[in-house]
């Protein structure tokens, strides 16, 4: 736990809070670097079965903190990205666990592409994304230009992304930006309610499936079958195949080990 960002493991479940409310939640390098070593350390915890990304108060996340931009030793934008943010996005999709952004409100620039990089979102009704990178000259940045075509198609994708007008829950719903709109006052308790879901599931086959599903968009169709075939084999051998099978013989609940 560091100033800005809250780490906090309930059973299976790992939360993870933005937490500088006062300031929309917007990233320092401190912020980064814990959000990163967070990730990491979630990656080799086998207890943790699932992970919900979320912010304090009323943003998600408004991104970099510009005040930050200000210091005459700050970085070059490259360099903040290769250093701090790129790393981030990979550990995310890297992680082998399943990750819900819950989004409580706006979620702006690189704290966009930050929930664009979870595998499932769900967003409060107070919840914005903005991509507003044009307005000061800049470029998305974080991952944004990839998930973005992927989340919404290709045209939709260049009107926020050119554009920069923010998209309120509703309209983020209806182009498959988020998975589900919740009340504010319930969204913790949705995105919980997911991720102790996941977290019951088979965590390598969920695993397998997670990155099977990111490298679908890299490979051609015969190569996704091989994929398949080669981790259904996986799968097939795990003793959590065996326990779903015997679970669903004996018609009750699976008892999962990872195994």
């Amino acid at each position: 736990m560091t100033d800005g960002l809250r780490v906090e493991a309930d059973g299976a479940v790992a939360t993870i809070t933005f937490d500088r409310p006062d300031a929309l939640n917007a990233l320092t390098i401190p912020i980064k670097v814990a959000l990163l070593d967070a990730l990491r350390s979630i990656g080799e915890d086998r207890s943790i079965r699932a992970v919900i990304l979320t912010g304090a108060g009323r943003a998600f996340c408004a991104g970099q903190d510009l005040a930050e931009r200000d210091d005459p030793d700050a970085p070059p934008l490259d360099v903040e990205l290769r250093e701090r943010y790129n790393p981030i996005v990979r550990a995310i999709r890297a992680l082998d666990q399943p990750v819900i952004a819950a989004v409580n409100g706006v979620a702006a620039g690189a704290g966009a592409s930050l929930a664009f990089a979870c595998d499932l979102r769900i967003a409060s009704a107070d919840a914005r994304f903005v991509l507003a990178f044009g307005r000061i000259g800049l470029v998305p940045d974080s991952g944004a230009t990839w998930f973005l075509p992927r989340l919404v198609g290709a045209a939709r994708a260049a009107e926020i992304a050119l554009v920069g007008d923010p998209i309120d829950a509703d309209e983020a719903l209806r182009i498959g930006l988020v998975d589900r709109v919740v009340p504010p006052d319930t969204l913790m308790a949705e995105a919980r309610a997911m991720a102790d879901r996941l977290a019951a599931g088979a965590p390598r086959a969920l695993a397998m499936t997670k990155h099977a599903l990111q490298r679908s968009w890299s490979i051609d169709l015969d190569a996704a079958l091989e994929d398949e075939a080669r981790l259904q084999g996986e799968a097939g051998a795990t003793s959590d195949h065996a326990e779903g099978l015997a679970a669903f013989r004996e018609k009750r609940p699976p008892r999962f080990t990872g195994e």
